[in-house]
């Protein structure tokens, strides 16, 4: 935690527009969630899912319900004002205690990054689905 604090104060110094350097160690890092756990969110309906593969990635199939922000514009979606985010979007941007925030991509590796991200930008409980679309797919056939 002391390491994402301090994180955290150097990003804040930083002037708008600056790429967050995410460098954690994996005691701080986003936790990851199973295909299990991620299978009762999207059935349950109450979390938000990120999808940050990129839009040619993401219509030859998506996890339902996800929402698409590439990996690259997660830094800045995530600092939009919440009228700005659902235009852009058209749902709702996830308050920062948001329990159920979760990222994936395809096989997991930038949606870790989004989430690490999203954690340094102060969504303490952001978490990736590091199976990504490839194991939901091979999991639900779809």
């Amino acid at each position: 935690m002391k390491a994402l604090r301090k994180l955290l104060a150097v990003h804040l110094a930083r002037p708008t527009g600056c790429v967050t350097r995410v460098n954690m160690s994996s005691m701080d890092r986003a936790k990851v969630i199973s295909y299990e756990d991620m299978k009762e969110l999207v059935t349950k309906g109450d979390a938000h899912i990120f999808d940050v593969r990129s839009p040619e990635e993401v219509a030859n199939g998506k996890i339902a319900n996800s929402v698409n922000i590439p990996v690259a514009e997660v830094e800045e979606a995530f600092k939009m004002d919440p009228e700005t985010f659902k235009m852009k979007y058209g749902v709702n941007k996830p308050p920062l205690d948001d329990e159920n925030l979760v990222f994936h991509c395809q096989i997991g590796k930038r949606g870790a990054r989004a989430a690490e991200i999203a954690l340094a930008l102060g969504y303490a409980k952001a978490r990736n689905y590091a199976g990504g679309f490839k194991e939901w797919l091979e999991k639900e056939g779809k």
